[in-house]
């Protein structure tokens, strides 16, 4: 198959590569904590591990100071209940978030989030990082306030004094109105740079433009401790190894699978571009044990196949502004949203059901806006200038209409969610759900290797990766005294290299756009809304056809098509175990929208288990945990972190500018 660039040797000039080439050269580095990931959780990873007095190396693919899916910003400090604006118990909060999850919750990230969140915003606000109303730009806007300067969301607005509450989607369920004041809005814009900084403040190596492909195990063993990692330069190409005696995999998950959407920017999910499940096929060939990865859901937000949530309906940035049809008729009252507000879509069961009859019958007419102008000129100004201006899935959509003159006073924004509804069931995201299992020092089944943010299983949203990045430092930093540099094992080594390289070594081949779109057909065709024992079967072999008959043709020109490739590699093994877990999970499980055709029903013994698989000498071993296996949620977190001081105290560190 010719491509563009056999097209520019035969026809006319390729592009020169900008950046010296130095494939197989290796550069070998050692430290005490390497950190793979430089989102949210990695860099509150690095900072806190280097504050415990660890040598630390950042390597991430990007550029640390805006990569990730927190890079571009953030409009919500979520669950942060021991603010002083709060009206709830920490623990107590940690319990109705886990149970307003579900099933398959991760409590243990939770309570680490509810204890800790706030201590980390105020870590990150003697950073640089803006968190308050300083100056005074929002005054007068509901939720402010003035001691504190913070700005209270409308999320958990007027809700149920017990929401989260399993329930509260069912229709006819009736909260009585209390605030819980526990989601702060926040600058969130401000913070990836100043993360940056600190780490080099800390003295944190940072390796931006560095590629993490595999882990080392202790001579070479799978299933030993993790030793290491290696990697490339996606600039250059170089080989690196970096010898740590811990490792922190914070690379998020993997949303790509279902789709690759190039025309609508060349990305799938709201997560970043860069999220293809490195970390969890890392964890899996180095033996770690990862669970939930049975289950998908449709893509929601930021697919670039629709506009819902990113320009309107049910995303927090929106919440408190009403829905109106097109006479300008409200919609039913909201879930969240201050008391005279309105949310611009809702989630609630009832309200979706009569608002969908609504339109049948012709009560509400299509389309329908979000009421900016009819909101107070002070809600609305702090929902376009800071909620939305903040929040990386809109902050571009601010900045593109307010320069085509769009006025939050003024004017309305239509809302799509009930024209286009619900999206294709084939179309579907993995990034949030399984992951890499972990315990109460979010330390993996593998001795020296521990996991944060979105590489866990069934992980949260920003302040979550941030808490547990944090906390994740801090465990890591602790054990390091404890343990020697481990030995690392050259067979490995040049395993990973002939894996990597093997790209670059051709000379003509398919590109990593066939062989990522080859596999997107596979998962949209046989591991869609439906699976049964058939299908998954033909997806496995497909998978292996794949493998055997493609792989070996993929060709990279450049260092930056070579990580694109390689990330192929990741997605195609991240897929093979969806599907080896989508068969062995003979159950449907609505829960993790999981369903099984051949299997409708699920049976205690699958209900109440996570479902866990790892990689033993080339073969799948899987087991069953309990749910909530992590015990009493507050009496395990005071039992693992009884050292823990609380709030960060900037006059206990000498400041070095």
């Amino acid at each position: 198959m010719a491509t563009w660039h056999d097209f520019l040797k035969s026809e006319g000039t390729p592009p020169e590569w900008p950046y010296p080439i130095r494939y197989e050269k290796e550069t070998e580095l050692e430290t005490d904590v390497l950190v793979l990931g430089g989102g949210i959780a990695g860099c509150w990873a690095a900072i806190s591990a280097a504050r415990q007095g660890a040598k630390v190396i950042l390597m991430e693919k990007g550029d640390v100071s805006r990569s990730g899916a927190g890079g571009p910003g953030c409009d919500h400090w979520c669950n942060v209940p021991a603010n002083p604006l709060s009206r709830v118990d920490p623990d107590e909060w940690a319990l109705r978030m886990m149970e307003a999850e579900g099933p398959y919750s991760n409590g243990i990230g939770i309570e680490i989030q509810c204890r800790e969140d706030y201590d980390t915003l105020l870590e990150m606000e003697q950073m640089g990082g803006k968190i308050r109303d300083t100056d005074d730009e929002f005054v007068g806007a509901e939720g402010r306030d003035e001691k504190t300067k913070f700005m209270l969301s409308p999320r958990y607005g007027v809700t149920p004094v017990n929401y989260p509450h399993p329930d509260w989607q069912k229709p006819g369920f009736n909260p009585p109105e209390e605030r819980n004041n526990v989601v702060l809005r926040i600058w969130g814009s401000t913070f990836k740079p100043v993360l940056k900084k600190e780490c080099r403040r800390l003295g944190v190596e940072v390796l931006d433009r560095v590629m993490a492909t595999g882990l080392l195990n202790e001579n070479g063993k799978q299933g030993a401790r993790v030793v290491g990692a290696m990697g490339f330069n996606v600039r250059t190409g170089e080989f690196m190894i970096v010898k740590s005696r811990a490792v922190i995999i914070s690379t998020a998950g993997s949303g790509q699978m279902w789709n690759l959407d190039m025309e609508h920017g060349g990305h799938s999910t709201m997560y970043s571009r860069n999220e293809c499940g490195d970390g969890t096929a890392m964890a899996w060939r180095a033996g770690a044990v990862l669970t939930m990865m049975e289950g998908s859901v449709p893509y929601r937000i930021a697919s670039g196949l629709k506009h819902k949530w990113y320009t309107g309906g049910c995303d927090a940035s929106y919440e408190n502004v009403q829905l109106v049809d097109n006479n300008n008729k409200k919609l039913p009252a909201p879930t969240q949203g201050w008391k005279d507000g309105g949310a611009m879509f809702s989630l609630a069961a009832d309200i979706v059901a009569e608002i969908r009859e609504g339109i049948k019958k012709g009560r509400y007419e299509l389309p329908f806006y979000g009421d900016f102008a009819g909101m107070k000129p002070e809600e609305s100004k702090a929902t376009w200038n800071l909620m939305l201006s903040e929040e990386s899935t809109t902050r571009a959509m601010v900045q593109s209409m307010t320069e085509g003159g769009f006025d939050p006073t003024r004017d309305q924004i239509m809302n799509y969610t009930y024209m286009e509804f619900q999206p294709s069931q084939q179309y579907r995201d993995a990034a949030r759900g399984g992951g890499i299992m972990v315990d109460w020092d979010l330390k993996t089944t593998l001795d020296g290797l521990y996991a944060a943010g979105t590489s866990m299983f069934s992980p949260e949203d920003h302040s979550f990766a941030a808490a547990t990045g944090r906390y994740a430092g801090r465990k890591a930093a602790a054990y390091i005294k404890s343990v020697e540099q481990g030995a690392v094992c050259r067979g490995q080594i040049d395993a990973e290299k002939d894996r990597i390289y093997a790209p670059v070594r051709r000379e003509e081949g398919i590109e990593w756009k066939e062989l990522h779109n080859g596999l997107c057909r596979i998962m949209q065709y046989f591991a869609g809304e439906f699976k049964t024992e058939t299908t998954l079967n033909i997806a496995l072999e497909e998978i292996e056809r794949l493998e055997k008959e493609y792989v070996p043709q993929l060709y990279a020109l450049d260092p930056h098509k070579l990580m694109r490739s390689v990330e192929d590699l990741s997605l195609i093994q991240y897929a093979r175990i969806m599907l080896t877990a989508m068969k062995e999970r003979k159950a449907s499980l609505p829960e993790l929208n999981f369903d099984r055709l051949d299997y409708p029903e699920a049976p205690k013994e699958e209900k109440d288990k996570y479902l866990t698989l790892r990689l033993v000498d080339g073969k799948v071993e899987f087991d069953r945990i309990p749910i909530r296996f992590w015990g009493n949620m507050k009496e395990q977190y005071e039992a693992h972190n009884a050292d823990y001081t609380g709030v960060y105290k900037p006059e206990n560190e000498e400041r070095k500018g």
